[in-house]
């Protein structure tokens, strides 16, 4: 077995391979910036079932294998054709091969004039200052393992921004596939500006080309202007064998209204960490995310919603479906600041266990330090209700008919909560595609 100590130096040998690599290309700041980070994943090293925030997540499997950075983009003669399936119609796609922009296989008819959408690394050769202005101003390494090593390994993914009172029109699809033969960690870093009064769609989606064991360890930075509307979807459905960690960080100035719908279906381990800080009057974050698990899948759900301004609204609806022995663990937490009256936030967490040996820990939490809010949370499990089975029975439909109706209804609340319509549609046969796999199996 290796031990966290053994396994930071690995991963210190692939950072000194990596700025090797460079040959002096980093900025200064970057390099600056990149090199703490690295020291202080050394000091942190990965967490353990000992730290409060991963007492359910086991991530020792992942520890153990030595996953090697890509040095170079593996795109080996790939084609639209190859990567087409993971399509769903938007003019505006951005794609990234085992973490690094493919431009041959982007297309942007729909990005307006004005608006940035592309490379971060080009950005940072480009746009220096803006991108240094926001880049890991919300994604604080101090306490995060994880977001250090992504700091530590910045070296591409999505950089958009959007200029004041401009509009979108087509979603922004990125798309990240891993290719790599052998055992491989990614580290996209996103980063995402939008304007005063701006609208924007944005579809992040994470896929396997190969069954190999991949780390893919993800960081998005949104920073939402006064006024501007965001809706981000997330659709994580890689290989089972992938390990998958996400950390999306949300910073809404006044009156920005951000929808987040995250569904996960793939991977091994998968843990999906949300932070909203709503940093203006009048902000509202609605957070909804989907888990469907088979087998012995783990996918974890961490969120906190901080509310650190008067007049602010937050919503948030989590559900699982898990089947097998799959394990969900849900912890969102509601923070409301001192100064944040008039808050309204609710909090749910639901849960659908399809087996006996399936199993949730879910962990809802409200720290108030206002006095005139209206906040709520709660949290449900439960399997399929005998009684709605048996009324569908009675109306001739046969029992595993029933189950899988009364299912597909429980996740398609999500699913349907989603307005980006050629997304849906597909989210909609995936999810059926999955929970079939958990029935045959």
């Amino acid at each position: 077995m290796i031990s966290t100590g053994e396994k930071t130096v690995w991963y210190q040998s692939q950072f000194e391979m990596i700025e090797k690599s460079l040959n002096g290309e980093a900025s200064g700041n970057l390099h600056t910036l990149r090199k703490v980070a690295m020291d202080r994943f050394n000091e942190l090293g990965f967490p353990t079932t000992r730290d409060e925030e991963w007492r359910f997540t086991n991530i020792s499997p992942l520890t153990k294998i030595s996953f090697e950075s890509p040095l170079a983009s593996r795109q080996d003669g790939m084609t639209w054709e190859d990567i087409e399936r993971f399509a769903f119609g938007t003019e505006n796609n951005l794609v990234f091969i085992n973490g690094r922009f493919a431009s041959g296989l982007s297309k942007s008819e729909g990005i307006p004039q004005g608006v940035i959408a592309g490379s971060l690394a080009t950005a940072l050769k480009l746009n220096p200052e803006l991108v240094h202005r926001h880049l890991g101003r919300s994604a604080k390494f101090e306490d995060n393992a994880f977001v250090a090593l992504n700091t530590a390994f910045i070296q591409d993914g999505a950089f958009i921004s959007i200029p004041d009172e401009q509009s979108v029109n087509d979603p922004i699809y990125l798309l990240f596939i891993t290719t790599a033969p052998g055992p491989t960690f990614v580290s996209p870093r996103n980063l995402i500006l939008t304007g005063r009064k701006s609208r924007l769609s944005i579809v992040e989606r994470y896929a396997s080309l190969a069954e190999h064991q991949t780390l893919t360890n993800a960081v998005t930075e949104i920073v939402a202007g006064e006024g501007a509307q965001i809706e981000h979807d997330k659709l994580q459905d890689e290989s089972l064998s992938a390990f998958h960690v996400a950390s999306l960080f949300v910073t809404q100035q006044r009156s920005s209204t951000f929808t987040s719908n995250s569904v996960t279906l793939g991977g091994a381990i998968v843990r999906n960490n949300v932070s909203a800080v709503l940093d203006g009057e009048g902000c509202e974050c609605t957070l909804n995310g989907l888990s469907v698990a088979t087998g012995t899948q783990l996918i974890d759900n961490h969120t906190l919603i901080d509310h650190a301004r008067p007049h602010c609204a937050s919503h948030e609806l989590y559900k699982a479906i898990l089947d097998g022995k799959a394990k969900g663990v849900f912890n969102g937490k509601i923070f409301v600041r001192k100064d944040a009256q008039k808050t309204d936030a609710k909090q749910t967490n639901k849960t659908l266990l399809l087996a006996d040996d399936a199993t949730i820990d879910t962990k809802p939490q409200l720290e108030i330090f206002a006095d005139d809010v209206k906040c709520t949370h709660g949290a449900t499990v439960g399997q399929l209700d005998d009684e709605q089975v048996f009324y569908l029975r009675s109306r001739g439909i046969g029992e595993m008919m029933a189950r899988d109706i009364l299912t597909f209804a429980f996740a398609g609340d999500i699913v349907e909560r989603v307005h980006v319509e050629g997304l849906k549609h597909q989210l909609e046969s995936l999810v059926h595609r999955k929970l079939d796999e958990g029935r045959n199996h």
